[in-house]
């Protein structure tokens, strides 16, 4: 690795490579200032606890402020000024975690015309941040430009902090390059704003200006770069760091706090021992960093460490704090170990912790991410206090048990209980949408961020374009994606997917090539999505050209997604030895990715030897799963081998696995109807039976004839055609016939790929009822539309 460094006060180059970033973000010819300042802070330094704080309030307001009547708290000294006094109080209001006392106060200066000068504002500002009231924000901004007050640096950098927290990055990084001085916490703002938002190339830019103007960066912005090379999960930046770290150090021995930061970043970053290595030689360990360490075994998903180091910890006498449990159970959470959350639950319980609105907020989510609804349910219930993330993690936990009318419900509940929703709580429920493909209810939700003036930040707008594409309306997608002026590469990607979802092949290479325009670089989602793109519209040369330029040209490692990719696209047009030739010369393992597209391409094509060498090879690795042996069942079905496809149904029986049952779903006023085959539990079961006798007449009298080679049954041809005409996806589509106008598009969600009785089926009756008809299968989108589906038959 390289690890030339020009002196030991910059950056090293190999931070700065083009791995990092082609250019700068920001473009200041201004020389910032290097000399570290000291905070600014009123002249007290002892903050009160809330109930003095409150008392203290009293007194001045009863005093009237008369100097006169001192205050009798050792804060305050005699002859304070009023605005010392104020800025005393804001100061102890947020300190105690008060920040709506605290604009009170700031309110009541301006209204009474008391001096607000540069001590106040820092303060009020981070109060706005608490609270993430944006508009207050820019108001506060337009007041220190109108009364002269941004001249102070310490002001800049409230101000971005405070856009930040409000979740409006983009006018941090304005204040950020309009600052005629900056000192290096200006610099080191900055870089965790950034990453605080993901914004992780645009962090990266900033580390490259820091080196271009030869800033020497503070310990402070050192924990801050490691933070974010921890978040980007790069071995290779973070060891280079590390170097740059030891190099310039002040002192012989790295300090704790940043020494702690490198563990953190190793476990990250997937390298346990280096991590262990740092702790271990650590002469004083902090609670932070056994919480670092232990936290990172959890992430690795090494439980039985990390519950050793938990128990080596108390044994050398340093007890765990909120903080430590706080994070031990969010990472059980990550990781879905739900048998370690509860043991850790009950230590908390056992040894007497307060339950905070934080630590019962993080159990929440724990139990929602691990599936047990039921408990994050009661201890929600239980809470005698919640805050927004509380509410957010509650639907959050709805989303992964994909309970779409209760994470609903509980969202008017919370606005029910006066409060508001954040953009965390948005993209959850729009996230829900996408999984559950309802449409009006995504539509409704974003008209509901508009109507609120919910600040649409990037991640809110991608995750709505990710749910227009998801729901069947590209359209959609793509007016909110043209429409927004700020685009990063995760967004590129969620349309890119969309279109290859969507079989928009050709579109898809359009995008690309507007994405290298821009000078965003791809990175290997983008691939994964071009890819699909080219193999849903049968774009092997495409495909094979983008494959060779993501290697050569963009010095991108294909991982097994990729070649997963390449399978898929020359299975479907039938090149199945080409495909094998691809598995074979894998420099990586194939995992099920792979050979599951070339079961399901010899499935597709109709080839038993090949098929029965991908089965086996999969059978392997998850004996359980039924999908592949369905579909070799399938295959043998298909070139009339009942007596192995007995064989096959044998061994599922005989082990007990079973077929995933076939799931359609509508979604028609809001509310999302699902079907089973043969499905007579729906209330209104006989108008759809009478109506899929309608359908059957009506496709007869065109002409059409069942397709009885996709029933995979050895039975006669009268029971297959029966057994076709209760498909799902039929249920879910005479539903939607009787239950929508005329002129309305029925959207259907199948959990499985569609059958080719069904599409023929379907394309004949989107002529039949003149309907536009959208289904999304296992694989992609079909769009029926006058006889016709855009897949073009090749699906």
């Amino acid at each position: 690795m390289d690890l030339m460094v020009i002196n030991r006060t910059n950056l090293p180059v190999s931070l700065l490579s083009s791995t990092v970033l082609q250019k700068p973000i920001h473009h200041s010819k201004i020389k910032p200032n290097l000399q570290q300042q000291p905070n600014p802070s009123p002249p007290y330094h002892e903050h009160n606890n809330l109930e003095e704080t409150r008392q203290i309030h009293a007194q001045l307001i009863k005093t009237h402020l008369d100097p006169n009547h001192p205050i009798p708290f050792e804060a305050f000294q005699p002859h304070s000024s009023t605005a010392a006094k104020f800025n005393f109080l804001i100061t102890s209001y947020i300190k105690n975690n008060r920040p709506k006392e605290a604009l009170n106060i700031y309110a009541h200066m301006r209204k009474n015309e008391d001096e607000v000068d540069n001590f106040t504002m820092p303060s009020i500002l981070k109060a706005c941040g608490q609270l993430s009231w944006a508009q207050q924000g820019k108001e506060m901004h337009g007041f220190i430009l109108k009364s002269g007050l941004d001249w102070d640096i310490f002001i800049h950098n409230a101000l971005i902090q405070m856009y930040t927290e409000c979740a409006s990055i983009e006018s941090a990084c304005q204040v950020f390059d309009r600052m005629t001085d900056r000192d290096i916490v200006s610099w080191s703002t900055m870089i965790r704003s950034y990453s605080k938002k993901k914004f992780y190339s645009e962090a990266l830019g900033v580390i490259k200006e820091m080196h271009l103007l030869q800033v020497k960066p503070s310990e402070v912005a050192m924990i801050n770069m490691v933070n974010l090379f921890a978040d980007l999960a790069s071995l290779e930046m973070g060891m280079t760091m590390h170097t740059y770290v030891i190099k310039n150090s002040n002192s012989e021995l790295v300090s704790t706090p940043m020494t702690t930061a490198l563990i953190d970043m190793y476990a990250k970053c997937g390298s346990i021992s280096h991590a262990r290595r740092l702790f271990d030689g650590l002469a004083q360990k902090s609670i932070v960093s056994w919480t670092a360490m232990i936290a990172g075994y959890i992430r690795s998903n090494n439980l039985e460490k990390g519950m050793e180091l938990f128990v080596g910890m108390q044994e050398e006498g340093v007890l765990p704090n909120e903080i430590t449990m706080l994070s031990l159970v969010l990472e059980s959470g990550s990781v879905g170990a739900m048998d370690l959350g509860k043991r850790l639950h009950a230590y908390i319980l056992r040894n007497g912790f307060h339950l905070s609105v934080s630590l019962a907020t993080a159990l929440v989510d724990m139990y929602g991410k691990c599936g047990e609804i039921k408990s994050a349910k009661a201890l929600f219930d239980g809470m005698d206090r919640r805050d927004i993330m509380t509410w957010t993690a509650m639907i959050t936990g709805y989303m992964h048990a994909k309970c779409l009318d209760q994470a609903l419900n509980l969202f008017l509940e919370m606005r029910n209980t006066g409060i508001e929703p954040n953009e965390v709580t948005m993209v959850n429920l729009i996230s829900l949408c996408s999984d559950a493909g309802a449409l009006d209810l995504g539509k409704w939700i974003h008209a509901y961020i508009d109507k609120q003036g919910i600040h649409s930040d990037i991640i809110l707008t991608t995750a709505l374009v990710d749910m227009y594409a998801k729901c069947g309306d590209i359209d959609g997608a793509w007016r909110l994606f043209n429409a927004s002026t700020c685009r990063d590469i995760c967004m590129w990607n969620a349309m890119m997917c969309g279109l290859a979802m969507h079989g928009c092949g050709e579109k898809a290479l359009e995008l690309f090539s507007e994405l290298e325009r821009t000078g965003i670089k791809p990175n290997g989602i983008t691939f994964i999505g071009v890819l699909h793109a080219c193999s849903h519209a049968g774009l092997v040369t495409e495909g094979r050209k983008l494959f060779n330029r993501m290697i050569i040209y963009f010095k991108l490692i294909p991982k097994v997604e990729h070649y997963g990719c390449m399978v898929d696209l020359l299975g479907r047009a039938g090149l199945l030895e080409e495909a094998l030739e691809i598995i074979n010369s894998m420099p990586v393992k194939p995992n099920t990715i792979v050979w599951g597209a070339l079961l399901a391409a010899c499935k597709l094509h109709r080839n038993p030897r090949l098929g029965e060498l991908a089965a086996r090879q999969l059978l392997e690795m998850e004996p359980d799963n039924c999908g592949y042996n369905v579909l070799l069942s399938n295959i043998y079905a298909a070139a009339n081998r009942w007596n192995d496809v007995s064989q096959v149904r044998r061994t599922m029986k005989d082990t007990g696995i079973k077929k995933a049952p076939g799931v359609s779903s509508i979604e028609v006023n809001g509310t999302v109807h699902e079907f089973l085959m043969g499905d007579w539990t729906h209330p209104r079961t006989r108008e759809i039976h009478q109506m899929l006798a309608e359908m059957s007449k009506k496709l007869k009298q065109v002409g059409y004839v069942a397709d009885t080679s996709t029933v995979l049954l050895n039975i006669d041809e009268e029971e297959k055609e029966t057994a076709l005409s209760y498909h799902s996806e039929k249920l879910a589509m005479a539903f939607g016939l009787i239950s929508t106008t005329p002129s309305a598009t029925i959207r259907i969600m199948k959990n499985l790929r569609v059958c080719e009785d069904c599409h023929a089926a379907t394309k004949l009756l989107s002529k039949i009822y003149r309907r536009v008809i959208i289904v999304r299968d296992r694989i992609r989108f079909h769009h029926f539309s006058e006889g016709s589906c855009s897949c073009r038959d090749y699906w």
